[in-house]
């Protein structure tokens, strides 16, 4: 199971309120319906979805509703659920603000249906359920997204995510509007605001891991980038010693820069801290890094010198 559907199962368990069940309705309707003269048409991927909406419509309006199992290419010729209402159209399509009493389809729901902060969570709750759908965050980039024919629901739902400072985008694709948000911590926060708290957990387990992960990369990768500083700097040092010593012998050379030529060339790999912390011991004379990045400084002006004098 996706975990779009997951998410989907989840939040049509929670408990709400008559008001709050319309407002979520409404978004599913508006959203989803197919009318004619006759009837409604709803479509799901879902049977838990489709029962949800039997018996919503059946304890709100005492209407019956028939499901049926369809195949379609829109679904990738999975098994879809097309819900099928035949009585009270008028009633249920006014009543959940998808038409007004002359029967024309309504751009936006009533002020009622989304009056008060529960019922426009109820209401994106709906959308999600109508046209939803979120990226597992194990297998796949932080996504969440509605697609919509209609670009005044998108201009809703959009204003109605941020409400609740989601920050979500709207963009036309192929002829659709869809309102997304890609933002890790935000797509919880959505799932927060839709009370699915099981996916929160999920979604809170697999974000901080890859966090962690992510943190433990960039640290990797900056100890790998001082590694190869450290490999470089030797690898300069010890050529030009070898330079030094080919030309002029590094015996000329006053005892303390000796030293740092002798132990450079036996410890290759070592890094100034870890030189100096060795010379130090092994000599009985303390040297900080500081200092003996001094003597390679000196070191280096030396063999620059050499070079510069055409010494071959």
């Amino acid at each position: 199971m996706s975990f779009t559907r997951q998410v989907k199962e989840e939040i049509i368990n929670i408990s709400i309120t008559k008001a709050e069940r319309i407002a979520c309705l409404s978004a599913f309707f508006r959203t989803n319906a197919k009318i004619d003269e006759n009837s409604i048409t709803l479509l799901t991927e879902s049977t838990k979805i489709a029962s949800w909406i039997v018996n919503s419509i059946s304890d709100l309006y005492n209407s019956t509703a028939i499901v049926k199992n369809v195949k379609s290419s829109v679904f990738n010729k999975k098994d879809i659920y097309m819900i099928l209402i035949n009585e009270k159209i008028n009633l249920i399509l006014v009543d959940l603000s998808v038409t007004n009493d002359e029967c024309n389809l309504l751009d936006v729901p009533a002020e009622y249906i989304i009056s008060d902060l529960e019922e426009k969570k109820a209401y994106i709750r709906g959308v999600f359920l109508s046209k939803g759908s979120i990226n597992d965050p194990k297998t796949a980039q932080y996504h969440l997204e509605f697609l919509f024919d209609n670009k005044f629901e998108s201009v809703l739902v959009q204003r109605l995510l941020n409400d609740f400072n989601l920050d979500s985008k709207l963009l036309l694709r192929d002829k659709k509007y869809m309102v997304y948000i890609k933002d890790s911590e935000k797509i919880s926060d959505f799932l927060k605001v839709i009370g699915a708290s099981k996916a929160v957990m999920y979604y809170e387990d697999i974000r901080v891991f890859k966090e962690q992960k992510n943190i433990t990369n960039r640290l990797n990768n900056c100890e790998q980038a001082n590694t190869d500083k450290i490999v470089e700097a030797s690898l300069n040092q010890i050529g030009q010693i070898k330079y030094i010593d080919e030309v002029v012998g590094i015996d000329v050379l006053d005892d303390k820069l000796k030293e740092a030529c002798i132990y450079r060339n036996k410890y290759p790999d070592a890094s100034l801290l870890e030189l100096s912390n060795i010379i130090s011991i092994e000599t009985n004379n303390n040297i900080t890094k500081s200092g003996l990045n001094h003597r390679f400084r000196k070191i280096k002006e030396i063999y620059e010198d050499l070079k510069s004098k055409g010494n071959k």
